[in-house]
Parts: structure tokens; C-alpha cells; sequence
């Protein structure tokens, strides 16, 4: 299933949305879930930019602050200190998009001038300025569902109906957008597992891809979720399997792209998808 919308304009560079995409996570923090503190230090991390990129990476997605559940607040200037020099160096080196992962107006504008090319929100513009911000730098935008916030979000979740609540908010928080003057051709979706759900509920919005996809370029988050230790009723086992797994099943049912730690074993399941896919 092909994506409705042909490609983003992010800054410079082009993304083709015509076929799905590879985000790869680059994390730059001491506590992300699953690879925190890896790639805190610059040569580190720009060493696994390289091996991502050369592994079918189409995106880089660079972040300063874990929005785990629990996670601790990360203030502004040590966000910038973490993911600055990495932008920066990354657009240097590399010739890809970086998106920033950030809820900040702050560090969108700061990441913007590095040499960010897609503003990637878990909070989806919601935050003092953040909106405004975005609008002043022509970049697209990403925008996810959260119920509540990373410290508690895992708590209690409720929905009466998960996939037409999460619809509705970001079909809402787009046309925010648009309003604001970001181009709906510049606007990606991004349902938020595991942010507020539990398992029946990612499971359901899974189920239910296809009405997001209808609306808009869906972005897809489920790399190493908890919800495959739960579903596989085993915490110790790698999760690379079950995550390419839902990768594969997120883009048949019309995902453009998805933010993946695995980039390359999520590419070589991608790459048997499409050969059979377009015969």
C-alpha cells in the first residue's frame, strides 16, 4: 500500500514518500529505554549515524530527552548541549535528513539552524512557542498522540474508542497546524504506542492503522516497545523480531515511515515486501 502523499520538503533535501521510509533512532541521552547512554558522546554517536545510514537508513532521528515512561525532565540548555553538536556534525559528515526529536521551541529553533530538517514531536506542538517556532522554520512536522505526560502516562490509560480518539486528536492538532500557517503537504501523523496505551490499545490502533493512514503520512513508533514483551509473555527475549514484525505489518497497512533501533534488519524485511509488492 502506497502512501497518499508524494514527499515532504525538508528544507534542501526532498523526502520521497512514495515508498516507505527507515527512520533510525539516534538517541543522545543517558536513559532512553533501550539504548540509553550508548551514544552519548559525539564520536559514538556519529558512529552509529554511519553504520544506520550505510545499513538503509533514510532519516536520522536525533534526540536529547528520554520520553520514556517515568522519565525525568530534561532542561533546554542541556537538551542543546546533547544534541547540537551532533546535528552539526551529521549534516556535516552525512549527506541525509535529520529530524529532531523535541517538544522544545527552544531547541526547534536551535536544532532548525544546526541543520535539522523535520521538527519530530511527541507532544505535538502543544508546549509554550513550539508551534510558532515550527511555522518559522519552513520544516514539516511530525506530530504524535500522548495521553498524559512520560512520567505517568503508563499509569492508568483509558479510552472509550483508542483509534477514533487518537484520530480525532491529531486530525484536530493538524488543522491547528495548517491554521498556523505549516502546509498540510508538511504535516506527519503519529499514533504514539506506548505513549498512554496499554496493550489492547496499541493492538487496537494497529488493527486500525489504515483509517490514520487515510488522513495523512503516518510516522510509526514501535521499535522495541514493551508491548512485545507482553505479548510474547517474556521480558528477557531480543524484541528485534516481533519489532520487525510490526514494522512489516504497520507499512502494509500504509505506515510512510517507521522509527526504527534495527535499521538493518527492518530494511531487508522491507526490501522482501517490495519485491513481492511490486511485481
Amino acid at each position: 500500500m502506497e502512501s497518499s502523499q508524494n514527499a515532504l520538503q525538508c528544507g534542501d533535501k526532498t523526502l520521497d514518500l512514495s515508498r516507505p521510509k527507515i527512520m533510525g533512532i539516534l538517541n543522545v541521552t543517558p536513559d532512553s529505554f533501550s539504548d540509553g547512554g550508548r551514544f552519548l558522546g559525539l564520536d559514538k554517536a556519529l558512529e552509529h549515524a554511519e553504520s544506520m545510514l550505510a545499513a538503509g537508513a533514510d532519516i536520522l532521528d536525533v534526540g536529547g530527552e528520554s520520553t520514556r515512561p517515568g522519565a525525568a525532565d530534561v532542561s533546554v540548555q542541556q537538551e542543546l548541549d546533547r544534541i547540537l553538536p551532533v546535528i552539526e556534525a551529521i549534516n556535516t559528515r552525512f549527506d541525509t535528513i535529520i529530524s529532531l526529536d523535541t517538544s522544545k521551541s527552544a531547541v526547534i529553533r536551535e536544532g532548525a539552524g544546526a541543520g535539522a530538517r523535520l521538527i519530530n514531536d511527541v507532544r505535538a506542538l502543544r508546549e509554550p512557542d513550539a508551534l510558532e517556532t515550527a511555522v518559522e522554520t519552513g520544516l514539516p512536522v511530525c506530530l504524535m498522540h500522548m495521553q498524559g505526560q512520560p512520567r505517568s502516562m503508563q499509569q492508568a490509560p483509558e479510552y472509550s474508542d483508542v483509534l477514533a480518539e487518537v484520530t480525532q486528536f491529531l486530525m484536530d492538532r493538524r488543522q491547528v497546524c495548517i491554521d498556523a500557517g505549516i502546509p498540510a503537504s508538511q504535516i506527519v501523523i503519529d499514533p504514539g504506542f506506548g505513549f498512554g496505551k496499554n496493550l489492547e490499545h496499541n493492538l487496537t490502533l494497529l488493527q486500525g492503522l489504515e483509517t490514520l493512514c487515510d488522513n495523512a503520512p503516518v510516522l510509526i513508533g514501535l521499535s522495541r516497545k514493551r508491548m512485545f514483551a507482553n505479548i510474547l509473555n517474556n521480558d528477557s527475549v531480543s524484541r528485534v523480531v516481533a519489532s520487525v514484525t510490526a514494522a512489516l505489518l504497520c507499512v502494509q497497512r500504509g505506515a510512510s515511515i517507521v522509527r526504527v533501533h534495527d535499521v538493518e534488519e527492518t530494511a531487508h524485511a522491507l526490501a522482501v515486501y517490495r519485491a513481492v509488492d511490486e511485481l
